[in-house]
């Protein structure tokens, strides 16, 4: 072999050892994104469950993060909420301790995605100026942080909708917060799984990456139906399982017209059809499993399909004590972080059928 060729081997995998390196610290880094947002998104629910969201009535993005201060500050704040239809038609007793109770929910609610929107833009600005990140994922990682920051407007978009006409936040709006959510945790999931080394197996099946694709889509969609479940209060009602008032299939599903206004408003309906897309999801991945096991035992996809069935019964299993127990704050919030362990391990299932992003592998693509 020439020493010219000798040379330009050893600087190629130069390049892949530096690049390996880089890869490693993005992960880390877009792991404790994920770490934050699934803390976000837990402490959302606890503001759900506690009746806290419409505590802070003003949208402040900096000023805001400094709470109340002294006494005066903090009569300031309540009489802003005094103002409000959840006060003065649920809460009109409420004394100012009371109130700070469900005030501090929401600020750490707002102080989280505020801290998320930190950790997640100086390590890009840092990793883009000493050019750890590949050309390929510059823009999208930018498109995230454009997300988040939208992500920020829906949020406000959300409260405000109940502070005039309604005691509580739309449903609608609620559900488009939590799947905005989602889909800036399952972008962060996305780009670390693909930067993740990946198993030589081959896929089980020629149609298993969509199906993962599918699981991975009907999670997103239970979660959705979950979070309109959370804006009716419906798993407050109904509380008994496998029957549903009485039943397998309840009466007086379409009860209000037009009559597809029932599967958005109506709480009985909505909490009908989340309990069949899990039962769904739940026969899709069991399904999934078996395939998997028969077509290809011993691989990694087999393993991923056996987790991720028994991450889908875990679930099932807390939703159905959480819907018997009337929803107490802990089991609700275990339901909602199982949900996105769930969503993010299909997600990472589905990358893994396309492969690690490949190295460098000449001189001229060094970044």
């Amino acid at each position: 072999m020439a020493v010219a060729d000798i040379t330009t081997e050893q600087e190629i995998l130069r390049q892949v050892r530096r690049q390996d390196g880089n890869r490693r610290a993005v992960r880390i880094w877009l792991g404790f994104v994920l770490l934050a947002l699934f803390c976000l998104v837990i402490v959302g629910g606890a503001t759900r469950l506690t009746n806290s969201g419409l505590s802070i009535t003003e949208w402040k993005p900096i000023h805001g993060v400094i709470p109340p201060l002294n006494a005066a500050g903090w009569e300031e704040e309540f009489k802003l909420y005094q103002r409000i239809p959840e006060f003065q038609q649920l809460n009109s007793d409420m004394t100012v301790d009371q109130f700070k109770g469900i005030f501090w929910w929401e600020w750490a609610h707002r102080l989280i995605a505020r801290g998320i929107g930190i950790i997640f833009a100086l390590p890009l600005l840092y990793f883009w100026a000493t050019g750890r990140i590949e050309k390929r994922l510059r823009w999208p990682l930018v498109g995230i942080l454009a997300l988040g920051g939208f992500q920020g407007a829906v949020g406000w978009w959300m409260v405000s909708s109940g502070l005039t006409a309604r005691t509580d936040v739309s449903q609608y709006r609620l559900a488009t917060h939590l799947v905005m959510a989602c889909l800036i945790f399952a972008s962060c999931m996305w780009i670390m799984r693909a930067l993740t080394p990946h198993s030589d197996d081959a896929p089980p099946t020629r149609n298993a990456h969509i199906w993962a694709g599918v699981i991975a889509a009907m999670t997103l969609f239970q979660i959705y139906l979950g979070a309109l479940v959370a804006g009716l209060d419906a798993g407050f009602s109904y509380n008994t399982w496998p029957l549903m008032d009485g039943a397998i299939v309840p009466s007086d599903l379409l009860i209000q017209h037009p009559a597809w206004i029932n599967f958005f408003e109506n709480p009985k309906t909505v909490q009908f059809i989340h309990r069949l897309g899990a039962y769904a999801l739940l026969a899709v991945t069991f399904l999934n499993m078996i395939i998997t096991l028969n077509a290809a035992p011993s691989t990694t996809h087999a393993r991923r399909a056996v987790v991720l069935f028994v991450l889908v019964m875990l679930q099932a299993l807390i939703g159905i004590a959480t819907l018997l127990m009337q929803v107490p704050l802990d089991l609700g919030l275990l339901h909602q972080g199982g949900a996105l362990v769930v969503f993010g391990f299909a997600l990472a299932n589905w990358r893994g059928f396309y492969g690690e992003y490949p190295h460098v592998t000449t001189i001229s693509e060094r970044d």
